[in-house]
C-alpha cells in the first residue's frame, strides 16, 4: 500500500508513466493497452454499423459540405454576397446528390423495364447452355437443375425490388438534403471560429485541413477519370448497339467512385443486355472493352493521380471498400477513401508518435525530378573576431594621424 501511494504521488511523464528514479514504468502494461485499444475499436465499429441507417447519411452529407465549402469564398471574392454564396453552395451540394440519386434509380428502372423483353432470347440462350453442358457428358437432370435459377423472371423480380427500395430511400434522400444545407450554411464561417476558440489545437485544426483538401482533390480526381471512363464505354457500346448506351455510361461514372471493384458494378448490366442482343461474341467484346479502359484509365494512370492527392497506400485503399462497406453499407463503399482520409487526420496525422502507422498507410515519398538533387546549404562564414591592435602599431597609426608642423 505504501508503495501504491508512492507511485501516485510521483510525476507522469509525456506517456503517462510512472517516474521512479532514472527509470519510466509505463502505467499499464503493454499487453493491456493493446486488448483495452482492439476492445474500444470493435464496441465502436459495431455502434457505426448498429446506426448505419442514421450515420450513414450524415457522413455524406459532410463529404458533401467539405466538397463545396471553398465555392462560397470564391463567390464572395467575386462580389456575391454572402448569403447568395451560401445558397449556391446548398444548390450545388444538393442538385449533385438529386442527379446521382436518379440516374441509379433510372438505371434500375430502365433494365426492368428492357429485360422482360429480351425473354425468348434469354430461353435460347438457357437452351444453348443446357445443349453444351450435354455435350460435356453432363446427364439432363443434372443440367437441368443446375440451370434452374437461371430464371429470367427471377431476376426481374430482385430488380424490381432494388426499384422499390430506391423509392424507399427517398426519405432518407430528403434527410440527407436538409443536413447538407444545415452543415454548408453552418461550415460558412466555421474556420474562423475554430481559430478564435481558447484552447484549439493548431496540429488538429492542420489535420483536418489536410483531410478537406485532399477529400477534394480526390473527388476532383475521382470525377476526372469518371468522365473519361464514361465517354469512352458510352462511345463503346453505341458502336456495338448495345441498347441504352448513355444510361450505362452514366452508370460507369457513378461506380468509378468505388474504388477497385465499382467497374464490376458498372459492366454487369451492359454485359446482360449484350448477351440477350448479340449472344455470346457481344457480350465477351463488352467485356474487352471494359477491361482494356479500366485496367488503362483506372488502374494504370488513375492511381497515380489518385495517390499524389490522397496519399494513402493502395492497399489501404482497396480494403477500406471492404472495411466501410462492412460497416455502412453500399454508402460506405462509395465513401470509403474519405472515411479513410478522416480517421487517418483523428488518429495519426495530428499526433507526431503515431509517424511509425503513417509509414505503414501512407504512400511512400518520391523525390520531385524536376528539384534535381538537394543542395546543402551553404554556411555563412562569421566575420573574424578582431584582434586587439598591438601598442607600437597604435603609436605608429597615431603619429602617421598627426597633422605635420
Amino acid at each position: 500500500m505504501s508503495l501504491a501511494r508512492d507511485d501516485a504521488r510521483r510525476p507522469l511523464d509525456a506517456q503517462g508513466g510512472v517516474m521512479t528514479g532514472g527509470e519510466v514504468r509505463p502505467a499499464l502494461p503493454l499487453w493491456l493497452t493493446a486488448v483495452l485499444g482492439v476492445a474500444g475499436t470493435v464496441i465502436a465499429v459495431w455502434g457505426l454499423h448498429a446506426a448505419a441507417v442514421l450515420v450513414g447519411p450524415i457522413l455524406l452529407a459532410f463529404v458533401m459540405t467539405v466538397v463545396v465549402h471553398p465555392l462560397p469564398a470564391w463567390l464572395i471574392r467575386k462580389g456575391v454576397s454572402r448569403k447568395a454564396a451560401v445558397a449556391l453552395a446548398v444548390l450545388t451540394a444538393d442538385g449533385v446528390l438529386v442527379a446521382l440519386a436518379v440516374a441509379v434509380f433510372l438505371s434500375l428502372g430502365q433494365l426492368v423495364t428492357v429485360l422482360p423483353e429480351y425473354s425468348e432470347q434469354w430461353a435460347r440462350l438457357v437452351d444453348d447452355l443446357r445443349s453444351t453442358l450435354a455435350g460435356l457428358g453432363v446427364g439432363p437432370e443434372q443440367a437441368r437443375a443446375a440451370l434452374q435459377s437461371l430464371n429470367l423472371g427471377a431476376l426481374v423480380r430482385v430488380l424490381a425490388g432494388l426499384v422499390s427500395a430506391a423509392v424507399s430511400v427517398a426519405a432518407a434522400l430528403v434527410f440527407v438534403l436538409a443536413t447538407t444545407m444545415f452543415m454548408c450554411v453552418d461550415a460558412s464561417g466555421l474556420p474562423e471560429r475554430l481559430a478564435a476558440a481558447p484552447g484549439s489545437s493548431p496540429a488538429l485544426a492542420g489535420a483536418l485541413s489536410s483531410f478537406a483538401h485532399r477529400t477534394r482533390s480526390y473527388i476532383v480526381v475521382t470525377s476526372v477519370f469518371g468522365l473519361l471512363v464514361a465517354l469512352v464505354d458510352t462511345a463503346a457500346l453505341w458502336l456495338l448497339g448495345v441498347p441504352l448506351p448513355l444510361l450505362w455510361g452514366l452508370l460507369s461514372f457513378i461506380t468509378n467512385y468505388i474504388p477497385n471493384i465499382g467497374f464490376l458494378i458498372g459492366l454487369a448490366p451492359p454485359t446482360l443486355l449484350a448477351l440477350l442482343v448479340g449472344g455470346p461474341g457481344l457480350a465477351i467484346a463488352v467485356v474487352v472493352i471494359y477491361c482494356v479502359v479500366n485496367f488503362v484509365l483506372q488502374s494504370l494512370v488513375q492511381p497515380v493521380f489518385v495517390g499524389e492527392a490522397v496519399g494513402l497506400s493502395v492497399t489501404v485503399s482497396f480494403l477500406s471498400v471492404f472495411v466501410w462497406g462492412a460497416v455502412l453499407g453500399p454508402l460506405g463503399a462509395v465513401l470509403a477513401v474519405p472515411l479513410s482520409l478522416l480517421v487517418h487526420a483523428l488518429l495519426l496525422e495530428q499526433d507526431p508518435d503515431r509517424r511509425w502507422a503513417r509509414a505503414l498507410v501512407d504512400i511512400p515519398a518520391r523525390p520531385d525530378a524536376r528539384d534535381g538533387p538537394r543542395r546543402r546549404p551553404r554556411m555563412r562564414r562569421r566575420p573574424a573576431a578582431r584582434q586587439p591592435a598591438e601598442p607600437e602599431a597604435v603609436e605608429v597609426r597615431a603619429a602617421s594621424s598627426a597633422p605635420p608642423p
